[in-house]
């Protein structure tokens, strides 16, 4: 059993979580026909002219992938040279090969966060350490909280599900020499100016950033995303990658989602998610005497939220036509917790008169 700490301190034994539960549970079989704000994925995506690119892939199909283009062009994108950057099966496989390939005798998760990682190291045998991030600190990092002599740390900017972004530089000092520091920044392109990224740094020692494409661009059933690190660990990756791991219309979508015009539709796309995120967040505040809390502020394309009952209004709002996202699946959560996906106004409004109508078939 891995070990928790709150502020670096050991709490104790840890209590279970379903660290494979993810938010496309809750939209599977009976919840297929639910308005999705359990997923974060954007909705209306991938674009139609995204689409065409890839089904134009589909002619070489007969061949086997060639992922020298694709990743010469997220080298570009970063700034970096091509030996700094491997190309994953969407960041899910990225967890597994770190896990499989590095050699670590402490690794810690800072939670909460995207339960994978942990899940990938525990898979491959590695006793986790867990650092939890505390409501009453607005569940910001302390790089002291951090245990000295980790040589593995994982932690999520923006954080999934707290939607905090944390400073890079912050992150930065949790960098040591002997150290893997592995920042997920799966859902860095939906910030405004990917403020506070780390993806491109080659300052600091031991970094490695996770990227996906498949949240901004709904590629969720592709599978594409990439390591950015230091040649010598993108090495050691590859060799415990299967051969031609990324397909070719993942490829071809990689290629496409690092180019200029992908880039200036993704950075107008998280403006825009702001926008519908602070109505979101707007609209959750009214239902404060309710005892709705929202952590905030929150960066990210979804909120989390704090309310009393949670599970019976969760499951309320499943008759009520809406799927959201539990989250006493996360390490340092209970079952008071709800993770919400931003979406546009018009759905945010009807999402919220639904759980209007939840919180009182509750209090009833």
């Amino acid at each position: 059993m891995p070990t928790d700490h709150a502020s670096g301190h050991t709490a104790g034994p840890t209590t279970g979580h379903d660290l494979r539960h993810h938010g496309d549970s809750e939209v599977r079989d009976d919840g297929a026909e639910l308005v999705d704000l359990a997923v974060n994925v954007r909705s209306d995506t991938p674009p139609a002219w995204l689409r065409e690119h890839i089904a134009g892939s589909l002619g070489s199909l007969a061949a086997y992938p060639d992922g020298r283009a694709a990743r010469a062009a997220v080298a570009a994108r970063h700034g970096l040279p091509v030996r700094r950057v491997l190309l994953t099966a969407g960041a899910a496989e990225a967890f597994v090969l770190l896990a499989r390939a590095l050699k670590v005798r402490r690794p810690v998760v800072v939670h909460p966060q995207f339960t994978e990682p942990e899940a990938a190291l525990r898979d491959a045998g590695r006793t986790v350490d867990r650092v939890l991030l505390r409501e009453e600190d607005g569940f910001r990092l302390d790089p002291a909280a951090v245990p000295e002599d980790a040589d593995l740390v994982v932690i999520g900017n923006p954080t999934n599900p707290t939607s905090v972004l944390h400073p890079a530089e912050t992150i930065r000092r949790l960098a040591r020499v002997g150290r893997t520091l592995v920042v997920d920044e799966a859902f860095m392109d939906a910030v405004p100016g990917e403020r506070e990224a780390l993806a491109g740094r080659t300052d600091v020692p031991g970094l490695v950033v996770l990227r996906s494409l498949t949240k901004t661009w709904g590629l969720a059933g592709l599978r594409i995303g990439y390591v950015l690190a230091a040649p010598e660990t993108i090495e050691e990756l590859e060799r415990a990658q299967p051969l031609w791991p990324v397909s070719t219309p993942a490829l071809a979508a990689a290629e496409a989602c690092v180019s200029p015009r992908a880039l200036a539709e993704a950075a107008h796309a998280a403006h825009r998610v702001a926008a519908d995120r602070a109505h979101l967040v707007a609209g959750l505040e009214e239902f404060a005497t309710d005892g709705v809390r929202v952590v905030g502020p929150a960066d990210g394309p979804f909120v989390l939220v704090r309310l009393p009952r949670a599970a019976a209004v969760r499951r309320h709002l499943r008759n009520l036509g809406f799927a959201v996202r539990r989250g006493d699946t996360f390490p340092g959560l209970d079952e008071e917790w709800l993770r919400l996906a931003v979406r546009d106004r018009a759905t945010v409004n009807r999402f919220l008169q639904a759980l209007d109508q939840a919180l009182a078939l509750t209090r009833a």
